[in-house]
């Protein structure tokens, strides 16, 4: 399968892909910064606009897509198991971002004990990603069709496909039927449609990467039916994380979906690229250590991060005009600043733009009958009901 373990050009072409993985994490960290920006700054305007009308938003589009492109390449360059569990560097850099450009600050007593575990693991993480870089497969292959349609045949992969595919089914019963809606459960379905959309990102990377230099595979069906395969996992990929994000933080679905579908991810370039064939006993033992002390890195980073709080819509009282207002959109987390008076136990936001309650503050006037110490007769009609 013309695979090289000390080629120089294999080691040069290891380089490049990591290179481009680790450029396109941090690049699609900044995109992520940028459109979380827009939004907050959109969410707190007095005239707030669609966010896809604002330059910064797009901004932070075109980068990520810029990012997507650059991890898409890296895969025809380097091994799948290496650039896997180079997503990591993602998670560094956007702790890292949310820090400095978001001003994600803590009260004095919770400081020390939030970053002092988020810098431990950046450290952690930066580690782990020298070792299983330095110790990775150097293993090198031109993915021809011939190639890939070799390694689909083979018995190893086929095992692996038929026991992810029961995996997956069973998985997919559990959750359907029996509504098990546990985060493993959906992560591990997510981790299952991830190992799947790597091998075929690799194939379709690599395929594309030759034709560019000169070799078409654009007319093999291999190409065709391994692009739609990508594009089915990725579609339901997001939407398994969709419903993990209904139901669970953010933060943990960050660590736990990134140490399952590393893991898979492994696995899967071992199996389908036979990418540690050649390596020796002492590169695989570093390279999983490496790889564990990625996993322990971004546990660490997204212990500690802050829990947003669900919203919910509260009521102040203007003292000024003396008029209920709600406030309503833009404020995912209710306000810490004492103002003037408020009830329940909310408190009001002075420095947030109020919208008033869609009730008639006007009362109705309020009928009744005439007594007799009233002056005035009674009305007619009020004696006739009577």
């Amino acid at each position: 399968m013309n695979i090289t373990r000390a080629d120089g050009s294999s080691y040069t072409e290891n380089l490049i892909g990591t290179l481009l993985s680790i450029c396109g994490s941090v690049v699609i960290s900044i995109s992520l910064t940028i459109q979380k920006h827009s939004h907050v700054t959109i969410a707190g305007a007095k005239d707030p606009r669609a966010f896809y009308r604002t330059k910064t938003w797009w901004c932070g589009f075109l980068l990520a897509c810029l990012g997507e492109g650059a991890n898409f390449v890296s895969y025809a360059f380097a091994p799948l198991s290496l650039i896997a569990p180079l997503n990591g560097v993602s998670i560094l850099t956007s702790s890292i971002l949310g820090l400095i450009f978001l001003h994600e600050k803590l009260k004095p007593k919770d400081f020390a004990k939030r970053y002092g575990l988020s810098f431990l693991g950046c450290i952690i993480t930066i580690a782990g990603t020298y070792l299983f870089v330095t110790f990775g497969p150097n293993s090198h292959e031109k993915l021809h069709a011939e190639n890939i349609v070799r390694h689909i045949v083979g018995w190893p992969v086929l095992l692996y496909l038929l026991l992810e595919i029961i995996t997956f089914c069973l998985l997919l019963y559990f959750y359907k039927r029996r509504s098990a809606n546990y985060l493993v459960i959906i992560l591990l379905l997510v981790a299952l449609l991830s190992s799947g959309t790597v091998i075929t990102v690799k194939a379709v990377s690599g395929m594309l990467v030759l034709t560019a230099e000169g070799i078409m595979q654009l007319y093999y069906p291999i190409f065709s039916a391994l692009f739609v395969c990508m594009v089915a996992s990725v579609v339901f990929q997001a939407k398994f994380l969709s419903q993990a994000c209904k139901l669970y933080d953010s933060s943990l679905i960050a660590c736990v979906n990134y140490i399952l579908s590393t893991i898979l991810a492994v696995v899967a370039g071992a199996v389908f690229y036979l990418e540690f064939n050649n390596e020796d006993v002492l590169h695989i033992c570093m390279f999983s250590l490496g790889s564990a002390l990625c996993f322990l890195g971004v546990f660490l980073i997204t212990k500690n991060r802050k829990r947003p709080k669900a919203f919910e819509p509260f009521v102040t009282m203007d003292m000024t005009n003396g008029v209920p207002t709600i406030h309503d959109k833009g404020q995912a987390v209710q306000p810490d600043i004492s103002g003037s008076f408020s009830y329940g136990a909310l408190v009001n936001n002075d420095g947030v733009t109020p919208v008033s309650l869609p009730v008639n503050l006007e009362q109705p006037p309020v009928r009744s009958r005439a007594t007799n110490g009233s002056r005035g007769s009674p009305d007619p009609s009020d004696l006739k009901n009577d």
